[in-house]
């Protein structure tokens, strides 16, 4: 899985994972931590965008709280909850 850092960050945030720390990233070799997190960060805008975050909660995907401190978090988190909320029953 080393390499592609842009990529393996990519991945990481449009699936809506946090953030690996830089031991994580070492652990997959010579680690290019500005190339993993410009990935990272285009991946998460991706995946927080609140049109998709009602159909992921009702596919039962959970949420990581990535979205936080981004302008659409608190619409995200809402749509995310009302998906959640009819998975769960």
């Amino acid at each position: 899985e080393s390499g592609d850092w842009y990529q393996i960050g990519y991945q990481d945030g449009i699936k809506g994972h946090t953030e690996r720390s830089y031991k994580d990233l070492s652990k997959l070799g010579g680690v290019k931590v500005s190339e993993y997190t410009e990935g990272y960060t285009v991946g998460v805008t991706e995946y927080c965008n609140p049109n998709f975050a009602y159909q992921m909660g009702l596919s039962g995907q959970y949420y990581e709280g990535v979205c936080e401190g981004t302008e659409e978090s608190q619409k995200f988190r809402m749509e995310w909850q009302r998906g959640w909320s009819e998975y769960s029953n």
